[in-house]
C-alpha cells in the first residue's frame, strides 16, 4: 500500500485510527477460551465489530511470541483474515526488530514476504544497514521508532548533543535512508507538543502515535500538532478498545469504542479540511 492509497482510505472512512491487537490470553473473554485457538477468535471477532472505523490494524507481536508455535499460527491467521476480507487495510507487525544486515534481512522476510503484513515497527539503534533490508519490498513500509511514550524514554531519547535530541537525529539521517512512501515514524502521544518540531524535521511523513486512550495521549493535542496535508497521522488505541468489556457482548462494545474515536476524528478532520 502506498502513501496516496493509504490517504484515500483515510478520507473515505472518515478516520485514522489503528486497533492495536495486543491480545493478552489473560484478557480474553473466559468463554473464548474453549475455542482451538482462542487469540484468533478473539482477533476476529474483534476485526469485524471495528473495521469500518478504522484504517490499520497493529498486532503486537509480543502477544504472541509467547504462546510459542501456537501464537505464530494465531498470528499468521489474524493477518491473512484482515487481508482476505478487508484487504484495504493498512497491517502493522509491532515487532520492534532491528539487528546487522543478515539478521535484519531475515525478520524483513519473516513479515514482509512470508506474512502479509504491510509495515513493521524498526529500532533504529544500529543504524542505516539494519534497517535497509525492510525497504526493499516494494510498497512495504519501515515505521521507526522515533520518540516513545514510556517513561524511560528519558534515558535516551532526550540526550541532547550539539542542539540536537537523540530522536531528533533519528528523524533526521532516517530521511536518507527511505522516502514517505516507505517510512514512517512512531511518536509518542503522552507529549504532543514535541510534535510541533517533528513537523519541522518531517513536514510529509506518517506518524504512527501510540499513547492515545489508556497511556493518557489528547487525541486533541495529536491532530493540533501532528496532521499534516495528508492527513499524516495513524493514531493507536489497544486496550481502550479490544478490552473495553470482557463479556460476551465484547465485540459489540469494541466496535461502540471504536465508532467515538472514529467520530472525534471525522470532527478533526473537518476541521482542517481533508474531508
Amino acid at each position: 500500500m502506498n502513501y496516496e492509497k493509504l490517504f484515500e482510505t483515510i478520507v473515505k472512512k472518515h478516520s485514522f485510527l489503528c486497533v492495536g491487537l495486543d491480545s493478552e490470553i489473560e484478557k480474553i473473554p473466559s468463554f473464548l477460551k474453549k475455542r482451538k485457538d482462542t487469540i484468533f477468535e478473539f482477533n476476529k471477532r474483534i476485526i469485524d465489530a471495528t473495521h469500518e472505523y478504522t484504517v490499520a490494524y497493529k498486532p503486537n507481536v509480543a502477544f504472541y511470541e509467547s504462546s510459542g508455535a501456537k501464537g505464530w499460527s494465531s498470528l499468521d491467521s489474524t493477518v491473512r483474515y484482515i487481508k482476505d476480507n478487508y484487504p484495504d487495510i493498512f497491517v502493522i507487525a509491532d515487532a520492534k526488530r532491528g539487528d546487522i544486515g543478515n539478521t535484519s534481512k531475515m525478520y524483513a522476510k519473516a513479515f514482509l514476504e512470508n506474512m502479509p503484513f504491510d509495515a513493521i515497527t524498526v529500532t533504529p539503534y544500529m543504524g542505516e544497514d539494519s534497517v535497509t533490508p525492510f525497504l526493499l519490498y516494494n510498497e512495504k513500509w519501515v515505521v521507526l521508532l522515533a520518540l516513545t511514550s514510556n517513561k524511560g524514554a528519558d534515558d535516551f531519547q532526550y540526550h541532547n548533543e550539539d542542539g540536537l535530541k537523540l530522536f531528533e537525529r533519528v528523524l533526521s539521517v532516517s530521511q536518507k535512508w527511505g522516502t514517505i512512501n516507505n517510512m514512517m515514524y512512531v511518536v509518542g502521544a503522552t507529549r504532543a507538543e514535541m510534535l510541533i518540531n517533528i513537523r519541522k524535521l518531517v513536514p510529509e511523513h506518517f506518524l504512527l502515535i501510540p499513547g492515545v486512550g489508556a497511556q493518557g495521549g489528547s487525541l486533541e493535542e495529536v491532530t493540533k500538532y501532528g496532521l499534516n496535508s495528508k492527513c499524516g497521522l495513524l493514531v493507536n488505541s489497544s486496550r481502550g478498545i479490544i478490552f473495553a468489556d470482557s463479556s460476551v457482548n465484547f465485540d459489540k462494545i469494541a466496535g461502540q469504542k471504536a465508532k467515538e474515536i472514529q467520530v472525534e476524528m471525522e470532527k478533526h478532520l473537518r476541521q482542517h479540511s481533508l474531508i
